[in-house]
């Protein structure tokens, strides 16, 4: 259907007249389209990869314990006290909550790690092997031999505390480590695998065994854990997550040793720092668009001016017929906004079937650089971007109101075409 507007019409039909400097014109402005959207997106992905592994390798995305846990992390300040939770039921409470894929129990020990004369301080993890591969990546890592098996002193060692130990697959180390009665636990046990997350702090330090074997070790009873960690289906879900669970551990157990004495918390207050970086990025999104847009003013201005020079005769024609200066101010709009309107599309066409083909077949880069660490978060060397719609939205709105603020000043001009000199050829 024909825009019922005459002004619309004109301005529809004058993008016609020079269809090879519309279609620059339409391009300059699709690729400062494409160009705001990519560098969100790639802002996106780089934050998302961040979070994702900050929070997914190791530590999970919600976390409770006891109120006085943290931060000295006593071995002695365990969930509920020394009477301890129904460790069963608190995680099934946590799983289900609906933000949540899974959760797992797990108990930790400061210790020494030793084989034969070399020794390593190093952090045990006591972990439900089943569980901990649907909450955290450490079992994924894992580069060689197989899983610990419970009931069995059996222990994965990052590859970095490996080598400082000179140890292989199937060699034997000693844990000595403080236990909760007071004694010193001193036991055999046999490395069942290696793994390398990348991270030198975790693979160097981290020692990872069935929570029942390190609980021997520590004589803590069953019933007693120092966290019960939970992975959400979307790290922002995290803090609403823990608010609902708050409120759902209370009904388990006793009341007050089960939920009373727990704090919750999600990943936004364990990792503040990435908490910080990421509204940080995000603030410069509005910046980022209206440098771009800015920028692109003035070559629409440019255009536009060309263009109403170009027709100063007609113009002039439609001033000395009738034609008010606010309906010349309208037909260069409208055509301006129509200039904007196809900018849009031919950037959308460009854009978005690249960004969606990035997203879920990210660029690999490693021909350029390897893998680096970001505020303790392993990224990897891809080229990994995000669909933002919202800013997506923001960013079709910022090119429609370029286009028509460059076209504001030539509108202007062409409304004070003076009729009778300008076809007087004066």
């Amino acid at each position: 259907m024909a825009p019922k507007s005459p002004w619309l019409q004109i301005g529809f039909r004058n993008l016609d007249r020079n269809r090879k400097r519309t279609f620059i014109s339409a391009l300059g402005l699709g690729a400062g389209y494409f160009a705001v959207v990519f560098i969100v997106g790639w802002a996106d992905g780089l934050t998302a990869e961040m979070v994702e592994n900050g929070t997914g390798v190791q530590t999970g995305q919600v976390q409770l314990h006891a109120s006085d846990y943290r931060p000295e992390r006593s071995l002695y300040d365990t969930i509920g006290g020394r009477d301890g939770v129904d460790v069963e039921s608190l995680v099934e409470a946590v799983a289900g909550d609906p933000a949540v894929s899974a959760a797992t129990p797990r108990v930790y020990a400061g210790g020494l790690v030793s084989s034969g004369d070399a020794t390593v301080a190093g952090m045990l993890m006591g972990i439900d092997v089943a569980r901990e591969a649907r909450v955290s990546r450490l079992l994924s890592s894992l580069q060689e031999g197989q899983f610990p098996r419970p009931g069995r002193n059996e222990i994965l060692l990052g590859v970095e505390m490996a080598r400082q130990l000179d140890v292989t697959m199937g060699a034997e180390v000693v844990l000595v480590v403080p236990a909760a009665d007071g004694s010193m636990g001193n036991e055999l046990f046999r490395v069942a695998g290696l793994f390398r997350t990348g991270l030198v702090d975790l693979d160097g330090t981290f020692g990872l065994m069935p929570i029942d074997s390190l609980q021997t070790l520590l004589s803590l009873e069953p019933s007693r854990v120092h966290e019960i960690a939970a992975a959400t289906h979307d790290p922002w879900l995290a803090d609403e997550a823990s608010l609902r669970i708050q409120s759902a551990i209370s009904r388990v157990g006793d009341g007050e040793g089960a939920g009373g004495e727990l704090e919750v918390i999600s990943w936004t207050e364990l990792r503040p720092e990435m908490l910080d970086y990421v509204r940080l990025i995000q603030s410069w999104y509005f910046i980022i668009i209206g440098i771009v847009f800015v920028i692109a003013i003035f070559g629409v201005a440019n255009t536009m001016l060309m263009a109403t020079f170009e027709r100063r005769r007609e113009i002039a024609v439609m001033l000395a017929l009738g034609t008010t200066p606010m309906q010349v101010v309208a037909t260069v709009l409208f055509e301006a906004v129509a200039l904007g309107a196809l900018s849009l599309l031919v950037g959308a066409v460009v854009t978005f079937p690249l960004m969606f083909w990035w997203q879920h077949q990210p660029l690999d880069l490693s021909f350029i650089y390897g893998d680096f660490t970001m505020f303790g978060a392993l990224m990897r060397p891809t080229l990994r971007v995000e669909v933002n719609a919202w800013m997506s939205l923001w960013a079709a709105g910022a090119l429609l109101l370029t286009a028509f603020v460059a076209a504001l000043y030539p509108a202007a001009q062409a409304a004070r075409v003076p009729p009778a000199d300008t076809l007087s050829g004066l």
